[in-house]
């Protein structure tokens, strides 16, 4: 940062605070009975004051388990929320391709097409529909990519009103954030080692 401020100061603190708070935590992997890769994307359309740029997440499950994961301030202005909730919709489809592809390699391959879940359900309606719209046109190439992992089955998008990506694009309420943490399977290692989390 070239100008520094006081808010930048107790950001930054807070930031300190949290993980000093935290260091007890780790990302519990466990056996799950389930091999089926489930997304769920989400974005805060808007949500920097100053640019307008927009904040997306996604986590990608196996099974029970959080095995992948991303949450990215992006470079670019999205000039609607379907357009920011798209992109990340994308992103997520990439990153389940290329997981899809490892499993397969490792002679697992999934067997259900993959759910990517997201709270916008213009995204599932333009996903599904062959249709090109003019308005869509910015979004082409994502759009086409996606609209192809549809069409051959590997994935199939559904809408869900909050999802545990949430803790990746906003910021949320104490107990909200500590429920979706723990539902990522984020927990201390005493409750790890007591096979409890």
């Amino acid at each position: 940062m070239h100008d520094p401020r006081e808010s930048h100061l107790i950001a930054l603190k807070r930031i300190l605070r949290y993980v000093r708070g935290t260091l007890d935590l780790g990302l519990h992997i466990r056996h799950s009975a389930s091999h089926d890769l489930v997304v769920y994307s989400d974005t805060d359309w808007a949500s920097c004051p100053d640019t307008r740029k927009f904040t997306s997440g996604y986590a990608v499950f196996l099974g029970d388990n959080l095995v992948s994961w991303s949450s990215k301030h992006q470079t670019m202005v999205s000039c609607s929320s379907a357009e920011a909730e798209y992109r990340v919709v994308a992103n997520a489809v990439a990153e389940t391709c290329w997981l899809r592809q490892l499993l397969h390699e490792l002679h697992a391959p999934p067997v259900k097409a993959t759910l990517v879940y997201c709270d916008n359900v213009s995204i599932v309606y333009l996903l599904t529909n062959p249709v090109q719209r003019q308005r869509t046109k910015h979004v082409e190439i994502d759009l086409h990519f996606v609209r192809e992992k549809v069409a051959i089955g590997s994935v199939r998008a559904l809408n869900v009103l909050t999802h545990y990506a949430d803790i990746f694009t906003k910021g949320l309420p104490t107990p909200v954030f500590t429920e979706f943490r723990s539902s990522l399977n984020v927990c201390s290692n005493d409750v790890q080692s007591a096979g409890a989390c």
